[in-house]
């Protein structure tokens, strides 16, 4: 197949266009605006490969992204391009209105008037893959059931409300209009790649340089944690074997506590790389003011995956974590670019 995937110099999208060229014999063309989460320095390794093609391109521009389609003709698209940081969209929703659903309006057109000039055969295996989040359900209390693909919308943040109606859209184009459109709701990702900012990567750097490790409130809020290869092998296999009209939710059937999750990863680091003066990276812990619309619980019900198509993760409760924090002890250099901002010179060629 030849794939378009929209976001995939970001953290999701740069470890699944990695899977396309590694593990598959797909074609990539990565569509990215390379703002300030976007770092192609997380491609370097497939950059050279004669499968993968890079466009610097806004997917809200309509006539860069029907000139996309033109030039490459793909053959599916992997939409993962968005803003999403909770923080972020409080500080400032507009980019996150302009990117999750303008953008996504933009390139849902721009795919329809493909579509529907393709010729019959290409046409009926065109699919349009929509990339969400589980945040687009709103909070659950301790007992509630996981959330399902029938679960009702309940955005609380700009951000899950522009990625709520971005999935409308997508439902919307595909009711409407036809166009073979699937749409996949994850819970928190973590791994390889992810931009410091993220809970995760946070309290791995802190600790290496020593830093407080600030946790929300008491901690006590509740997430569902997917490996990002686990996601990535998800959204091929929606890709490949979902049916259209269809959304799919993808968790990583590992829900813990904030508070309980950064004590782990304090632990593999004790175990991993012992601090000089013996003492426990957990002395580092600080409880900083909760946000605000911060929901207490997310949680995946990923079966609706598992029985029809095949699909499950891989990586259980503290093995994903151990592989985190290792690549991120191996790949300094990695991290080290972004936190001192030389990564966006590289960005910009100026380097």
């Amino acid at each position: 197949m030849r794939i378009i995937v929209t976001g995939g110099a970001g953290f999701i999208g740069c470890n699944l266009v990695r899977l396309l060229i590694k593990e598959t014999d797909h074609y990539v063309l990565n569509l990215d605006k390379l703002t300030y989460a976007g770092n192609l320095q997380s491609l370097a390794d497939i950059a050279d490969s004669p499968r993968y093609s890079f466009a610097k391109v806004d997917i809200a521009d309509a006539a860069a992204v029907r000139d996309q389609f033109a030039r490459f003709k793909p053959d599916g698209v992997m939409h993962l391009a968005a803003e999403s940081h909770v923080d972020r969209s409080i500080d400032r929703p507009s980019a996150f209105i302009q990117t999750n659903l303008v953008g996504t309006f933009t390139l849902l057109e721009a795919a329809r008037e493909y579509w529907v000039n393709l010729p019959p055969d290409r046409r009926a295996a065109f699919r349009f893959l929509h990339v969400s989040t589980d945040e687009v359900y709103g909070s659950l209390r301790p007992g509630d059931a996981p959330f399902t693909e029938t679960t009702r919308y309940d955005p609380h943040s700009p951000y899950s409300a522009s990625k709520a109606g971005s999935d409308h859209l997508a439902r919307a184009w595909h009711d409407t209009f036809k166009l073979p459109v699937m749409v996949t709701n994850c819970s928190n990702n973590y791994g390889p790649y992810q931009f410091p900012e993220k809970l995760v990567p946070t309290v791995i750097l802190k600790c290496l340089r020593g830093e407080p490790v600030p946790v929300y409130g008491r901690g006590e809020n509740i997430r569902d944690w997917l490996y990002v290869h686990d996601h990535a092998t998800a959204l091929l296999t929606v890709l490949e074997r979902g049916q259209p009209g269809q959304t799919y939710n993808i968790g990583g059937n590992n829900e813990q506590r904030n508070i309980d999750l950064v004590r782990m990863l304090c632990r593999i680091l004790d175990d991993l790389q012992p601090r000089a003066d013996g003492r426990s990276y957990a002395d580092l812990i600080t409880f900083v003011p909760d946000r605000p619309g911060h929901d207490l619980r997310y949680a995946i019900d990923a079966s609706k995956i598992k029985r029809e198509l095949g699909w499950e993760p891989k990586q259980d409760h503290e093995s994903g974590f151990r592989k985190t924090v290792q690549w991120y002890l191996e790949n300094r250099p990695w991290w080290e670019a972004i936190l001192s901002g030389e990564y966006r010179l590289q960005r910009l060629g100026t380097l």
